[in-house]
């Protein structure tokens, strides 16, 4: 059986990075960098195909707000996108 994940994306340093949240393991998480423009539902379903991952069936991307400093009001903000993923049969499982 597939092993369940949640994958995050989030902008830095002017870029959309995709990555999938390994806890509890030393492993170094699974990343893919893409351009300033957000990414696509294409371009996202690609690069976790690139990584070995694919979407949970019916889950939905959910976007969050933070900043980059939680102390400051005037802090610019961060939006992180989350969706639960699994491991393609054969890879990580």
């Amino acid at each position: 059986m597939a092993r369940e994940f949640t994958a995050q994306m989030s902008m830095r340093r002017g870029r959309w990075r995709l990555y999938v949240v390994l806890l509890n393991t030393p492993e170094r998480w699974p990343e893919y960098g893409f351009g300033p423009a957000v990414p696509t539902f294409t371009e996202r379903a690609e690069a976790f195909s690139v990584l070995g991952f694919e979407p949970v069936p019916g889950a939905e991307w959910t976007w969050t707000e933070d900043s980059e400093n939680p102390d400051d009001p005037a802090s610019p903000v961060v939006l992180i996108a989350a969706v639960r993923v699994r491991s393609r049969a054969g890879v990580g499982s």
